[in-house]
């Protein structure tokens, strides 16, 4: 039986928005769903095209609406919701104009600074006007070495609004990172900032310049901004044929009300990035409505986002969870941003900031929650958190401790909503919702209108087993393409390859009869001992529960004609590797997860190498302890981290 760690009261129900749009739809179809999310959700999965057109007038997007709902192809990717429809994504975004607060930033030294909608609207009517004056048009790329700041904000909206497609890259990408990116794209303008911080450091970007500009032709005109907060940073070098201009100029300027030009639904949005961890990362083309309209489902319908809320997610440019972040304030909530170190000076930074922001909605991600456990075991409700009604999780599956520590250390009576997804969908297969119970360890359920699955390697759907993870129905938020990809073929190779026009989203997950969901990792990390396959979450799940361990990094080395699990852990402060600790973790698994799961080494290591956005990179320690050639190592955050796998003498044996 799944272990229920919150319940959502009656009157919570009937004041969410997932019960405004039951009644919505009710009424327009005389069909009662009495507040039973499956049975909602069947719904939306064998209507999804009415789904999906009823939900854009319950949201009332901006826009034109055609009376087709959906033009079917035998390709999977190929089927389109609402075809002829047009809307502006920038306009949506812009939802309100008057003087209340649509935007807060806040350093991690406490600089904060906020943005009224009109605010908001002039200064992006600005960026749009100087975007127009360069000739940006529709379908043009524009690029941003930005950190989590308003103007960052600003320029996307400002880009959206002309049709051109947004890529940004967070500061804490090397100049080789962001040029691997951005060559393969052209853009023809770079936002950028003279320097960003980080745990109290202070980096400078401008040096980074020169290479940019000389290794991606294509940019003609660079606007650099200043750190908020900060004195600038003059910039000392000189540029032939490059534009430079100041943020601070361009803001200074005269405007008038943008006249927002309706495109396609399907025009090209974003361009975001894979983790190019096993090679150079795949571009991927983002359609406007289909992002749009997903946002504002699992905002409005998952997350119960309302009207003047203060949304939060822990996030750089450089991670989707800030393309999900900004949207919301298509359905009218404030957002908050936080630049710099989570943890700078005070391990509960960022619960200080939830209080005193009258935070609604808290987005972090499993890690954080796991960090946050161990230098604060005993934080005992320490921040009353009244405004606060849902809290996110996303990154990498969150363990059954950590559920259990939200409910008994940050609040009682919360929505923890565990949501996974992807850069690929820019969105979420798995999400919370408000109808039905929190179970420890399981995502609540799938997104409405989307018909996900667990399959066997054969393509037997699976209940109470693992398998991969498919998504059985096309969804508005399927990538465009992939940039610069003839024929589709990498596109194709990544999603449809697996299983006959079925998306293949390469996690590794199990549905539990309550409707939950539980993600053991990604597919390509899954560990094979002994041929059979095991999810690495279940270990990292044990081994979270050691305070003597800081955090830790499992893989499946091939050895003597088989597989064998190695466990990499680095420790807390003030703790060390014994051979009595060693038996503990070992025991641990083998009760709790399973004998197969036990690893055969357990070796000590000073740091984990981390993807930008915080994720482990399993591939890359196997590649590593296996002498494999590691493709693309400027995708990591720390790749000197890597360097401590070489040669291990304790895996010689």
């Amino acid at each position: 039986m799944s272990k229920k760690l919150w319940q959502p009261s009656l009157i919570v129900k009937k004041n969410s928005n997932l019960f405004a749009f039951e009644n919505h739809i009710s009424k327009k179809l005389k069909i009662k769903f009495n507040r039973n999310y499956n049975k909602l959700l069947n719904w939306s999965i064998k209507n999804s095209p009415e789904f999906w057109s009823r939900f854009w007038d319950f949201s009332k997007i901006k826009g034109f609406k055609s009376n087709k709902n959906f033009r079917k192809s035998k390709t999977f990717y190929k089927n389109l919701f609402l075809p002829g429809s047009r809307l502006n994504f920038g306009e949506n975004l812009l939802s309100k104009n008057n003087n209340e607060k649509a935007v807060t930033f806040i350093s991690e030294n406490g600089f904060r600074e906020e943005r009224s909608w009109r605010q908001l609207n002039l200064n992006t009517n600005k960026i749009t006007k100087f975007l127009k004056k360069i000739n940006i048009k529709k379908g043009d790329r524009v690029a941003a070495y930005m950190p989590n700041t308003i103007e960052t904000v600003e320029a996307f909206i400002a880009t959206t609004s002309l049709g051109g497609i947004w890529s940004s890259c967070s500061p804490d990408f090397g100049s080789k990172g962001v040029i691997e990116r951005f060559s393969q794209i052209n853009p023809k303008v770079l936002f950028i900032t003279d320097q960003y911080f980080y745990n109290g450091k202070k980096i400078d970007i401008l040096n980074r310049l020169p290479e940019i500009l000389k290794l991606i032709p294509s940019i003609k005109s660079v606007v650099i901004s200043s750190y908020p907060g900060k004195k600038f940073i003059k910039n000392k070098y000189k540029f032939k044929k490059i534009n430079l201009f100041k943020w601070n100029e361009l803001i200074q300027t005269n405007t008038e009300k943008i006249d927002f030009k309706r495109f396609d639904f399907e025009t090209e949005l974003a361009i975001l990035y894979s983790s190019g961890t096993t090679g150079k990362p795949k571009c991927i083309c983002h359609r406007s409505g289909g992002v749009l309209i997903q946002h504002m489902k699992e905002h409005q319908l998952h997350c119960n986002i309302k009207e003047n809320d203060n949304v939060f997610y822990f996030t750089t440019c450089g991670w989707m969870m800030w393309n999900w972040l900004v949207s919301s304030l298509a359905s009218k909530a404030s957002i908050v941003l936080f630049d710099g170190s989570p943890m700078f000076k005070s391990s509960d930074l960022l619960l200080k900031i939830a209080q005193r922001e009258k935070i609604t909605l808290f987005g972090i991600s499993a890690k954080y929650v796991d960090a946050l456990r161990k230098f604060k075991p005993k934080l005992k409700y320490k921040f009353k958190l009244n405004k606060l009604r849902t809290i996110c999780s996303t990154g990498s599956p969150l363990s059954e401790e950590s559920f259990k520590y939200v409910y008994k250390h940050i609040k009682k009576n919360v929505h923890l909503s565990s949501i996974s997804g992807g850069t690929d969908i820019l969105s979420c297969f798995v999400l919370g919702n408000l109808y039905q119970p929190v179970n420890i360890g399981e995502i609540q359920n799938s997104g409405l209108a989307l018909d996900v699955d667990v399959l066997s390697d054969k393509g037997k759907s699976l209940k109470n087993s693992k398998g991969e993870l498919v998504c059985k129905n096309p969804f508005p938020s399927m990538p465009l393409k992939f940039w610069n990809d003839k024929n589709n073929i990498k596109f194709k190779s990544a999603y449809f390859n697996r299983f006959k026009n079925i998306w293949h989203h390469g996690d590794y997950a199990e549905i539990k009869n309550s409707g939950g969901y539980i993600i053991h990792g990604r597919s390509d990390t899954t560990l094979n001992p002994g041929g059979v396959r095991l999810g690495t979450a279940e270990i990292y799940s044990e081994v979270e529960k050691f305070k003597e361990i800081k955090e830790s990094i499992v893989v499946g080395q091939s050895w003597d004609n088989d597989v064998r699990i190695v466990l990499f852990i680095v420790m807390s402060k003030n703790y060390s590797l014994t051979a009595e600790l060693i038996n503990k973790i070992k025991l641990q698994i083998k009760k709790n997860a399973s004998p197969r799961h036990v690893p055969s080494k357990i070796i000590v290591v000073k740091d984990i190498p981390r993807t930008k956005s915080g994720k482990i990179v399993e591939l890359a320690v196997k590649s590593k302890i296996e002498g494999s050639q590691i493709k693309n190592i400027e995708a990591l955050a720390n790749p000197k981290a890597l360097e401590q796998f070489n040669n291990l003498k304790e895996l010689s044996n």
